[in-house]
């Protein structure tokens, strides 16, 4: 404890010094901790956004699941997918996958009852029962639609939790009339509140039967997604390589060519999603490094010259019987406190500043711990690192000549 408060007490001696030392270790540990905090931050929303597909879930759709601004002209020449070769996958993965459903989304539309209407800004999904358990659509009020309904081409319709909120406040829905492009559709569910996506709500959005929506948009108006469920996670992988094969024989894709259609799971996106922001990590991680051997040779500098300067004290120190490892000890623990100080200041800027970031963006408040622990344990390095030389100078100097320089 001695030799601890005689370096805190050394540090605090020479304040502003002290400061401008740390500056590095500083910027390198806020540099590391910001970029990890947002993507953090990011991560947590793409997961939670993602997530809308079950765990055994993949769908299949026309587009990729992650593209380019560029890249959507050259797939949008793919054709859509339609509900007859919909009803071909099923037929062929029967037994072999645990469900199979359709969806058809258009979005844009503008909701009516009575005398309250939303903006024109609505997703309606036109799909089959498999839809719902599909994408974890759980029905809070009411019930979700089945195949009876969807062969008779029932005029029903179930709303997302911010939808029915929006029109009906706290009225019950269930059997009351709304317009949807002046079609009356009557109300039969309502679905529980989902998680948020980037701060978007994803509530606000309805479903009917795809034969109804086929009548009302036409048979092949938008591309149909298929999703798809395994039985369980061993076999999903499975699942996914023979619906690959069966659609490649439904879509009649030459062999040797690319698939002309995309497969969504939340692993794919978080797969791309990760091979996107490692360049940022790397970038980030690079410059927090080159930051922190500036900081380590600053260090080392200003612990030389603290070594020169109290050449006095060491020899009184040694010459009363302080051991090498004493002054070794002394002068290391000034080298690593004055980097954990910098390591601090760095994290706590970091995590401010990488919140507010990730906030802006949506994200949740996230504090990457093991990032943090990193952070602690690159300082300690530094610290050691590039104060063990003027520590072992110190340590070894004659305690005559030390007395009797001036």
């Amino acid at each position: 404890m001695e030799i601890i408060i005689v370096a805190l007490n050394s540090l605090k001696a020479n304040k502003l010094r002290s400061l401008l030392t740390v500056l590095g270790i500083i910027v390198g540990i806020f540099s590391i901790i910001t970029i990890s905090t947002v993507v953090n931050m990011l991560q947590n929303s793409i997961e939670e956004g993602v997530a809308q597909l079950g765990q055994t879930t993949f769908q299949i759709q026309k587009y990729p699941a992650m593209m380019d601004r560029g890249d959507r002209a050259r797939f949008r020449n793919r054709k859509d997918i339609t509900i007859d070769q919909f009803y071909a996958l099923k037929e062929k993965l029967e037994g072999e996958a645990e469900a199979v459903g359709a969806e058809q989304w258009d979005f844009g539309k503008l909701f009516k009852y009575e005398n309250k209407e939303t903006n024109p800004n609505v997703q309606l999904v036109g799909c089959t029962p498999e839809a719902f358990p599909n994408n974890k659509w759980i029905a809070e009020t009411g019930r979700s639609f089945n195949y009876n309904d969807v062969n008779r081409y029932e005029k029903i319709i179930v709303l997302g939790k911010s939808l029915a909120k929006n029109l009906f406040d706290e009225m019950d829905p269930i059997g009351q009339e709304v317009k949807v492009d002046n079609r009356k559709l009557r109300v039969i569910g309502v679905l529980e509140k989902q998680a948020t996506s980037f701060g978007q709500d994803k509530d606000n959005f309805a479903a009917v039967p795809i034969t109804t929506f086929q009548s009302f948009y036409g048979k092949y108006e938008e591309s149909v997604n298929i999703t798809v469920s395994s039985f369980s996670k061993e076999d999903y992988e499975d699942v996914i390589e023979k619906s690959v094969g069966y659609f490649r024989t439904i879509r009649k894709v030459p062999a040797g060519e690319d698939d002309d259609f995309g497969i969504f799971s939340n692993e794919s996106v978080l797969t791309q999603i990760n091979s996107m922001t490692a360049g940022v990590k790397i970038g980030a991680y690079v410059i927090a490094l080159i930051a922190l051997l500036a900081a380590g040779i600053g260090i080392m500098n200003i612990m030389l010259v603290s070594v020169t300067e109290r050449t006095k004290e060491i020899g009184i120190r040694k010459a009363i019987g302080a051991k090498k490892s004493n002054i070794l000890t002394q002068f290391l623990i000034e080298a690593v406190v004055l980097s954990l100080f910098g390591g601090f200041i760095g994290i706590i800027i970091g995590l401010i500043v990488g919140n507010i970031a990730g906030s802006a963006i949506g994200g949740e408040i996230s504090v990457p711990m093991d990032w943090v622990a990193i952070g602690v344990l690159l300082c300690v390095i530094v610290g050691v690192g590039f104060g063990t030389y003027p520590a072992y100078k110190a340590a070894n100097l004659d305690p005559i000549d030390a007395l009797r320089y001036e």
